[in-house]
């Protein structure tokens, strides 16, 4: 099926929020939540994987059946299912590793060509994959089937380097912030794609967070600093309502969004 005309999906507004400050901040707090949480419930709380990810995936499912009807950017909504997809996420890569066996460079690669062919599939229906365009059912659905994609690749990739290639939670975190920060660089002075920045930089946010969130909560033993799950869910779960609400009543997400790259 044919893409809907440019002019029609611009008249309609955009379902997701624009890219700031805040925006990298609150998703990387969502997915440092998302590990920690994720752990917190299997592990902690000792539902294990399996009914954890039964729960979390319905609590999911509820949640996108609400972001999608909302037609529109509404920050309470979209932030849930980004946290709740972010625990997801990793729920889904700790089952493929920890209960099927699959080997963490084997799931990496796996998630890498899932991604890829959700972002063929997302072009060729509708001829961008620019996150200022979200304006249909249809785009919003391959949106959100990348993101769930990005987390349990970046869920991934970040334990491989983290534990397989054993470099630790700190270093990881460093070599992930690194690889960001020169992205960025090259978004701001090289004129690197700002599609392709975007989607790099979504991806690799995950195991920069991962890694920060499981040092934080991890004991000494396994490279941590021992302040829990608990305490670091609640934490990064406080911060995110903090700035969602600010952003809700300074209807930072209404109006007019850029456009971007086409």
């Amino acid at each position: 099926m044919p893409a809907k005309p440019a002019a029609e999906t611009r008249q309609q507004p955009n379902r997701v929020p624009e890219v700031t400050l805040g925006f990298w901040l609150i998703k990387l707090l969502a997915v440092t939540m998302g590990e920690t949480a994720a752990d917190y419930l299997a592990v902690n709380l000792g539902l294990g994987l399996t009914a954890t990810s039964l729960i979390m995936a319905s609590v999911l499912a509820l949640a996108l059946i609400v972001q999608f009807a909302q037609k529109r950017y509404v920050p309470w909504s979209y932030w849930s299912a980004v946290v709740l997809i972010s625990v997801v996420g990793t729920l889904v890569t700790d089952n493929l590793v920890d209960n099927l066996g699959v080997p963490l460079l084997e799931t990496t690669l796996a998630f890498t060509a899932a991604l890829a062919g959700t972002f063929l599939l997302w072009h060729r229906s509708e001829g961008t994959l620019s996150i200022h365009e979200v304006t249909t059912t249809r785009r919003e659905a391959f949106y959100w089937l990348a993101i769930l994609f990005t987390f349990a690749l970046g869920t991934a990739a970040g334990d491989l380097v983290a534990e397989q290639f054993g470099l630790g939670y700190l270093a990881t975190g460093i070599l992930f912030g690194m690889v960001i920060a020169s992205l960025s660089l090259g978004y701001a002075l090289l004129g690197l794609d700002p599609i392709l920045a975007f989607w790099l930089v979504y991806i690799l946010t995950r195991p920069l967070g991962a890694s920060f969130g499981d040092l934080l909560s991890q004991p000494g033993d396994y490279g941590g600093l021992g302040l829990g799950t608990i305490l670091t869910s609640a934490a990064f779960l406080g911060a995110i309502v903090v700035l969602v609400a600010g952003m809700s009543l300074g209807r930072n997400g209404a109006g007019r969004q850029p456009g971007g790259a086409r």
